[in-house]
């Protein structure tokens, strides 16, 4: 079972680092009631910290990369999206909620702290595409909406899925966090096909890398 203290310490490291690594320099639309408040509340800066450094990693002795972090120190010049482009860029900010949800509903089960790291990341992420739904006059389809709950009834049937298998141990946890990587590596790639925004281009491109680094760390840990 966890501890208190070993849970607090965790959560205020992953602050700290920046782990995900998608500082923004707009509002995060944080909002007064955390990352899934209704509207802006606080201007993110830079933040060009150790990211996921070598030595400090998920107890596997490498950690998740050279120590840079990849932080997006401006966001890019704002382009134009289609409709679909929009649609597409609300639909992300219900995949990174998804995928924050079930690493803490996982986090708070197991003892193992690649979920506490990899749920921290996913807020930055979230807060990444809220900064995008701002600009581009988007509905964010995650305001206001508790944790586990969605407004899509597919990402809700998905989400619900992957609670119930990840929920019969561990090794069952870590496999749902890969699918859920895994599926977002695939979405966003399809997302920046076509797509000529800068700056969602950067976010989306960060995005993809720090899904493949999540993956990567949730493969090491099944290897155990």
């Amino acid at each position: 079972m966890k501890t208190i203290t070993r849970r607090a310490a965790t959560i205020v490291a992953a602050g700290a680092l920046g782990l995900g690594g998608l500082a923004v320099a707009t509002p995060a639309l944080a909002g007064a009631g955390g990352p899934f408040g209704p509207g802006p509340a606080s201007t993110a800066t830079a933040d060009r910290g150790p990211g996921y450094g070598m030595g400090s990693g998920y107890g596997m002795g490498s950690g998740y990369g050279d120590g840079t972090c990849m932080g997006l120190a401006v966001i890019a010049e704002q382009g134009t999206l289609t409709d679909v482009q929009k649609a597409t860029l609300a639909s992300m900010a219900q995949e990174e909620k998804l995928a924050h949800d079930l690493y803490a509903a996982f986090a708070a089960r197991y003892d193992a702290v690649v979920f506490d790291h990899i749920g921290a990341a996913e807020t930055q992420h979230l807060n990444a595409v809220r900064t995008l739904l701002q600009r581009y006059g988007v509905a964010d389809p995650t305001a206001n909406q508790p944790a586990g709950t969605f407004t899509d009834p597919q990402v809700q049937a998905d989400y619900d899925k992957l609670l119930a298998h990840g929920s019969a141990s561990l090794s069952a946890a870590l496999a749902a966090g890969q699918q859920v990587e895994r599926d977002d590596i695939a979405a966003l790639k399809a997302a920046l096909n076509g797509l000529t925004a800068p700056d969602v281009k950067q976010v989306y491109t960060n995005l993809q890398a720090a899904s493949q680094q999540h993956l990567t760390a949730f493969t090491r840990w099944a290897a155990r």
